[in-house]
């Protein structure tokens, strides 16, 4: 007889239990007795709740009051309002209501305790001067970065009072026009004349710089004493120093734009016979004197020279008789040693002649079967 295997029996459906069948709504006495519940427990708890306010007072502000709050209760407004709202608080939603430009949020927080000694910088404040920042209180009105260029048109200038503006500018510095010194017919002893013709009609520009009172005419009549040097020929035919030419005191000098390019350095013009006035008579004390100095410069030139092209074809034929040794031995020409007997198969032994001195002062010797060259110095 098989057995059967015991199994559990299935649990009592909680629908015989219920008076009500399964999935029946409510019916509408059971809502209102629901409905009249509620009402009720929402008002013992409000009456609860204002007698704990009436015996506590009123509620202060926390920043943990929302997280207490029960699910579905409105927070009073005491509870929201910023009247009691410590100074000491740091939230961005807090407003001070006695600040006149409205709700500033970011300015209203205070910096933790570890960040009191940080500095926090307004970059919209600053400005960029492509060496570091200034703020508006150290420079306020911008000076350093729209500081007007010297060469550059003013804002508030029209193009055509710029041009007039360069124009009187250029003629003040040139003291002309306008700008000329008056000229009186009266004699008086003030009265600067032409130290050629005594002419009343001198170039001021050089009289303010070079200190010389002479007119336009005896200028181009003159040139061996009124032409302009450039730095380059007072330093080559006179033979003077950079430090000489750059004393205003000991030679002035006349600044002009560089013809060969704008953005090279101005030319310095000297006068001529105040160059020579120097270079003859306190440098050099005579124009022979000045000559011989320059002959003697060229003489060191050339003797240097002729020293360097001496060593350097020195070292060429040490070299190209180095390297043609190589390449006999390498074509197989001689096959003994360097110092073998040639012809002979044995060794050579040189013979050395008498020493004598070449150019430079040194001894050489030579021997007189191969005529190899050896320095002797002697100690």
């Amino acid at each position: 007889m098989a057995s059967e295997r015991p199994s559990t029996p299935p649990l009592r459906s909680a629908a015989t239990n219920s008076t009500l069948p399964p999935g029946s709504p409510l019916t509408p006495e059971q809502v209102k007795r629901i409905e009249i519940n509620r009402l009720k427990a929402k008002a013992l708890r409000d009456q609860r709740e204002a007698d704990a306010r009436k015996q506590n007072g009123p509620p202060t502000f926390k920043q943990s009051d929302s997280s207490n709050t029960t699910t579905g209760q409105k927070r009073p407004h005491t509870a929201i309002s910023t009247s009691s709202v410590p100074a000491t608080l740091r939230d961005g939603r807090s407003k001070d209501p006695a600040r006149k430009d409205g709700f500033r949020p970011l300015e209203d927080i205070q910096p933790a305790r570890n960040f009191t000694k940080y500095v926090e910088y307004d970059f919209s404040k600053m400005t960029d001067t492509k060496g570091g920042f200034l703020t508006a209180e150290d420079d306020p009105h911008n000076k350093a970065l729209y500081a007007p260029d010297a060469g550059d048109k003013p804002a508030h200038m029209t193009l055509k009072e710029w041009e007039r503006h360069q124009l009187l500018r250029s003629l003040r510095n040139r003291k002309e026009g306008p700008f000329e010194p008056g000229l009186s017919v009266l004699k008086n002893e003030d009265n600067k004349v032409c130290r050629e013709c005594k002419s009343l009609e001198i170039d001021w520009k050089w009289e303010d710089v070079f200190g010389c009172a002479v007119c336009n005419t005896c200028k181009d009549k003159f040139p061996e004493k009124y032409s302009l040097l450039t730095k380059t020929e007072a330093r080559e035919d006179y033979l003077l120093t950079d430090p000489e030419l750059k004393d205003e005191e000991l030679l002035p000098h006349l600044e002009r734009p560089n013809p060969h390019k704008a953005t090279f350095h101005n030319m310095m013009l000297f006068l001529r016979y105040q160059v020579e006035d120097y270079a003859f008579g306190k440098k050099w004390g005579s124009a022979e004197a000045l000559d011989e100095e320059f002959a003697r410069r060229e003489k060191d030139k050339k003797r240097r020279k002729e020293d360097k092209f001496k060593s350097k074809l020195q070292e060429l034929k040490k070299k190209t008789r180095v390297d043609a040794h190589r390449r006999s031995r390498k074509a197989g020409v001689g096959t003994g040693a360097f110092e073998d007997e040639l012809g002979n198969g044995g060794k050579h032994t040189h013979t050395w002649g008498r020493a004598v001195e070449n150019d430079e002062g040194i001894g050489v010797k030579t021997c007189v079967d191969c005529g190899m060259e050896v320095e002797e110095l002697d100690f």
